[in-house]
């Protein structure tokens, strides 16, 4: 299997002080408001995290496609053994293979520690080495989502957003069809309960 035969994100990543970085703040969840108007958008859930360049990086938890890394590269027998679908990331570099890796410590150059154990890999030959080794440790992805710096705090402040922390469970969930409701609820909740306290103080 030749990964970077794909086109490889990590060229942008590296431009933008990524590769092989760690972000200095755990990362969290966005949930997109009901009335975003971007399709690309609409009705996601994505983790995002702080990148060293000063702007954010991340891909989308509730876009599964139809197709299963096996059906990408068939001719490579590792790539078969990997039971999720392939995931829609983001838009920028479709062409591109990610991957999120549940792992102990950085499964290798181009990774960006995104919280305690859990890693978004871009270099095409540490995917190949995840694939090879510990297939059902990640969740693969088309593409990804980039931000510049500001950017993402200016979504968030404009309402485009809800935030939640960010857990691997979450990350990793099998069944991701009604993740975006459930979570924008859980805001919601969220946001009565902290209304109602400070009501109660008053």
């Amino acid at each position: 299997m030749n990964v970077a035969r794909l086109l490889t994100a990590v060229l942008l990543l590296a431009s933008a002080g990524l590769a092989g970085a760690q972000s200095q703040e755990e990362a969290i969840i966005l949930i997109a408001h009901p009335a975003f108007r971007d399709l690309e958008y609409r009705q996601t859930v994505l983790i995002a995290a702080p990148a060293p360049s000063g702007g954010h990086v991340g891909v989308i938890l509730n876009r599964p496609t139809r197709r299963s890394l096996g059906s990408l590269f068939p001719e490579h027998e590792p790539s078969k053994k990997v039971v999720d679908p392939v995931y829609y990331g983001g838009p920028f570099s479709r062409g591109a293979l990610v991957a999120l890796v549940k792992a102990d410590h950085t499964p290798g150059a181009g990774s960006v520690l995104l919280m305690p154990n859990l890693y978004l890999t871009f270099r095409a030959n540490t995917i190949d080495h995840v694939i090879e080794t510990t297939p059902n440790q990640a969740r693969y992805f088309v593409g990804y989502v980039g931000w510049r710096p500001g950017e993402l705090k200016s979504e968030i402040d404009r309402g485009l957003w809800s935030v939640l922390d960010a857990n691997v469970e979450m990350v990793f969930r099998k069944d991701t069809d009604s993740l975006w409701e459930e979570l924008l609820q859980s805001t919601r909740r969220i946001r009565a309960d902290a209304g109602a306290e400070i009501v109660a103080r008053q």
